[in-house]
């Protein structure tokens, strides 16, 4: 009976004063019996995302450690460089590609070499920077470095700052917004899969179903090492026309206005202004001047080439990528000139003596006889004065 009791103390304090590895030996059996700890965070947003045991544990990360009746084995542990941690008594160990359950796994079963029945909990107090490469229909495709606390907002749109883990939309925020020719319901998410692997899985998101629809699981948070791929759709849909006017895309553009208009120059218009809402917010094309049947638009690509598209004026057009497209910044309109005004510009450079006897008034008043007639003689005028009236 005193023996039972004195073994019974003995025991009581062993667990009490966490002896080291002899009395865990005689314990071990229980160690794959423990109680897997919960996983706490003071952010709801990176909780959630962590339920899933999808986040990959890295360097920069700082974690929280209770270890329960332990004082002095509890405190922060950050990630180090080379992906390990440093435990008190214990010495380093490497958690580097590990899920929060696994790390918690790893951290129990080490602790197991000096205490009985390690009871801990571990809290990932502030996750490190998300480094991710955004390729694709991006306005600035790279790579980008998002923190947990983030300033985002497209060009020409109200900055917010967010807190948490970021997400794809943030993301492409931080691109500067997505092109019109962006595939938005074909939108791939590559994620790594295993520790120091080349293998990535696959997710296809439907950012239409987001923006339109507020399908919040179609913007899922990003983790370190994601592959954002925007690829190309050549068809300009109606849901590209309403996304953007929204913040998924940069809310202001700059183009050039050239040619037969009443305020040439430099604009800035919304990102969803078609080819004839510029002309217009450019005064309009010129009533006498403009050849509205000959409307050019230039566009200047990544790699630095240029295409030169051609389109008919018309107020009444809807948008249309054939008849009236959807401008992008940098576009440059030209409006051209009609016969009439490439006339009577001709007629100003070469008659400019005879100007205050040829009006335009009296060049519009004439036939097209009489006005080839006095063409032609201002042009041999014009000769006789080059050669110093010595022939015609």
């Amino acid at each position: 009976m005193l023996l039972s009791t004195y073994l019974k103390g003995f025991v009581a304090s062993v667990v009490t004063s966490h002896t080291f590895l002899g009395v865990v030996q005689a314990y071990a059996q229980d160690a794959g019996q423990l109680r897997v700890p919960s996983i706490s965070s003071s952010n709801s947003h990176i909780s959630s995302a962590f339920e899933r045991g999808q986040y990959l544990v890295g360097p920069g990360d700082l974690f929280n450690l209770t270890v329960f009746d332990a004082k002095e084995l509890s405190g922060k542990l950050e990630v180090l460089n080379d992906g390990s941690i440093s435990l008190p008594f214990v010495g380093s160990i490497n958690v580097e590609g590990l899920t929060i359950n696994q790390t918690i796994d790893k951290i129990r079963l080490n602790l197991a070499r000096i205490l009985l029945r390690p009871d801990i909990t571990l809290s990932l107090v502030t996750p490190r920077p998300v480094r991710i490469a955004l390729i694709g229909e991006v306005e600035q495709p790279g790579l980008y470095t998002l923190g947990t606390r983030e300033t985002l907002g497209t060009e020409g749109a109200v900055r917010v700052s967010v807190t948490g883990l970021p997400t794809i939309v943030d993301a492409i925020q931080k691109a500067g917004g997505i092109t019109q020719e962006a595939k938005l319901d074909g939108v791939i998410l590559k994620r790594r899969t295993q520790k120091k692997s080349d293998q990535y899985s696959e997710l296809t998101l439907d950012l239409i179903d987001l923006m339109l629809r507020g399908d919040q699981t179609q913007n899922p948070f990003l983790y370190d090492g994601d592959v954002i791929e925007i690829p190309k759709d050549k068809k300009l849909s109606a849901e590209i026309i309403k996304i953007a006017a929204i913040n998924l895309s940069p809310q202001t553009i700059e183009v050039n206005v050239i040619g037969e208009v009443e305020k040439p120059g430099r604009l800035r218009v919304n990102s969803n202004t078609t080819l004839t809402q510029a002309i217009l917010i450019a005064g309009g094309s010129h009533q006498y001047r403009a050849n509205e049947r000959k409307v050019e638009l230039v566009r200047m690509s990544r790699n630095g080439t240029a295409t030169l598209n051609k389109f008919k004026l018309n107020l009444k057009e809807g948008v249309s990528s054939d008849k009236n497209p959807i401008l992008k910044n940098g576009d440059t309109i030209r409006v051209k000139r009609n016969l009439f005004a490439k006339s009577t510009d001709i007629l100003n450079e070469v008659s400019g003596p005879m100007g205050d006897i040829m009006t335009a008034i009296s060049l519009y008043n004439m036939t097209d006889d009489t006005f080839n007639l006095k063409l032609k003689e201002n042009f041999v005028l014009f000769d006789r004065e080059e050669d110093g009236g010595a022939s015609q």
